[in-house]
């Protein structure tokens, strides 16, 4: 059987997406599939899930994408994953998840990173990785597991990322992709090797770090009683995958120096791709999924994730197309600037540029003339405004960026694509399909297993459905609103932290 399909299994936040591709159809997939499952909040800071949820998820919409499509899974060449970042799934010798998984917005370690910048100074770990120690990647996670749960420390075999978890569910095999590893200090991101020596300094068990890879390496095939719980063939190659967002930069075409895309999914962010590993300790820098290049990156807690959280708690669809249709068509009733309604989209504190797991979401501006739209309105121009603040940095840095490449759930609302493009100041190109970190992270295993000669042919098979440009008249309002945001933030920073007691 000629094997001329593609899998590519996307570990988002909210739910696993598994798409199937052609190479003859380039960024189109042939059929999509989604399985939910639940976040949970145990405690102040903590944000989990439970890694076997997301494998549960793989397989129950693996099995329904292949029934619905009617492909065989023989036909099958490769399969690529991506995951969210910085999760600490901890894994026995028996390869059981030891504990749920603290994940990317869990900011349960801040005083570890804070006493560890302390001690040992900032730019120990800087030197090293190349990002600053925040409690939302996955070194002070497992600090934490040492001293908060010391029977799952001691029992831990390795630690995995979520697509490192997919993959061994699959394959059985162990792997950490390059991709990935900004999450951990121990990580030298110029080398791509570990620091084991920083290791022994901190007092991290270095023995649980698992073989470093390229996202592009195959490290197993599926095994049989994977083909079993999936539907998929025994032995199909399986490649180790990588970061969402590097993932979905692929995915949109985002492969050489100055390509830019820009993230919609539950968070928001920008990645800019570059040759060199130059960055700001106020932004995130992690290699490329494409060998030999880098992404400076900017992420913020406030993007899709705002919208389910409005639906879920006022009224509305909280996934799926309907729910940026209604957001869509309860916001463009109302003008640019929300009447002057703004919001701080910090409602898991914030990443980049700002690092402070202590800022709190802050709706300013409400008055009786308020509706349900100016909300909306507001919540699409908090993820806008903080991919400015973003963008803004980078650009004080030095890095090239030209035109953005959208990616993610949020692309399917036009009104939401515009008032980024308003916003920033950027043009903005949506590519046709919406299944952007899939569509990369099979673009992996086609590379890899020769379906695609390189990246640059997958790239150039894709097509772009819609261009937004800025519009001029909304930019006097918008530098407004943007000046009002950062003022609010660095106005109520003192009473987010406490000063004020």
């Amino acid at each position: 059987m000629e094997k001329q399909y593609l899998l590519g299994i996307d570990i988002g936040t909210s739910a696993a997406k598994v798409a199937l591709f052609k190479k003859e159809s380039g960024n189109r997939p042939v059929g999509v599939t989604s399985a939910e499952y639940p976040i949970f909040y145990p405690a102040p800071g903590h944000v989990e899930q439970n890694a076997e949820h997301w494998w549960e998820a793989v397989c129950r919409a693996t099995r329904e994408l292949l029934e619905k499509t009617g492909v065989p899974s023989g036909a099958i060449a490769g399969i690529g994953i991506d995951g969210q970042s910085w999760a600490a799934v901890a894994i026995d010798k028996e390869g059981k998840t030891l504990c749920p998984t603290p994940i990317w917005c869990d900011t349960r370690s801040a005083d570890i990173c804070a006493e560890l910048s302390e001690q040992y100074g900032e730019d120990r770990f800087w030197q090293t990785s190349l990002n600053p120690l925040q409690p939302g990647y996955s070194f002070p996670k497992l600090i934490w597991y040492k001293r908060n749960a010391p029977e799952v420390y001691r029992n831990m075999a390795a630690v995995l990322q979520s697509n490192g978890f997919i993959a061994f569910r699959l394959t059985g095999k162990i792997s950490q992709d390059l991709s990935q590893a900004n999450g951990f200090a121990c990580f030298d991101l110029k080398k791509g090797e570990w620091d084991k020596a920083l290791c022994r300094e901190v007092g991290v068990r270095d023995d649980i770090l698992p073989e470093l890879c390229g996202s592009h390496e195959i490290v197993g095939g599926v095994t049989a009683e994977a083909a079993r719980a999936t539907g998929l063939a025994e032995g199909t190659p399986v490649v180790a995958g990588g970061l969402d967002t590097a993932c979905d930069a692929l995915g949109a075409g985002v492969i050489a120096p100055g390509d830019t895309q820009e993230q919609g999914g539950q968070s928001g962010g920008m990645s800019i791709c570059t040759n060199t590993p130059s960055t700001d300790k106020r932004l995130i820098l992690c290699r490329h999924v494409v060998p030999g290049h880098f992404l400076l990156q900017g992420g913020t807690v406030g993007g899709g994730a705002i919208l389910r959280w409005f639906h879920q708690n006022f009224g509305g669809p909280s996934l799926g197309e309907a729910a940026f249709a209604v957001a869509d068509r309860e916001a463009e009733m109302v003008a640019p600037g929300s009447d002057g309604l703004l919001l701080l989209p910090y409602l898991a504190g914030e990443r980049s540029p700002i690092w402070d797991p202590q800022s709190k979401g802050v709706y300013y501006g409400l008055d009786y003339n308020k509706t349900r739209g100016h909300f909306h309105r507001a919540n699409m121009e908090a993820a806008a405004l903080a991919l400015r603040h973003n963008l803004e940095t980078a650009v004080e840095v030095g890095a090239p960026i030209g035109v953005l490449r959208a990616s993610g759930g949020a692309a399917k609302s036009p009104l939401w694509t515009q008032i980024k493009a308003d916003v920033t100041g950027y043009t903005i190109e949506v590519p046709e399909a919406f299944s952007t970190a899939a569509f990369g992270a099979a673009v992996l295993a086609g590379v890899a297993t020769g379906v695609y000669a390189d990246f640059a042919e997958a790239a150039g098979g894709i097509r772009v459905t819609r261009v937004h440009t800025p519009n001029p008249d909304n930019r006097e309002v918008y530098d407004t609103s943007f000046n009002t945001f950062r003022t609010l933030y660095e106005t109520l920073k003192p009473i987010m932290h406490g000063e004020n007691r």
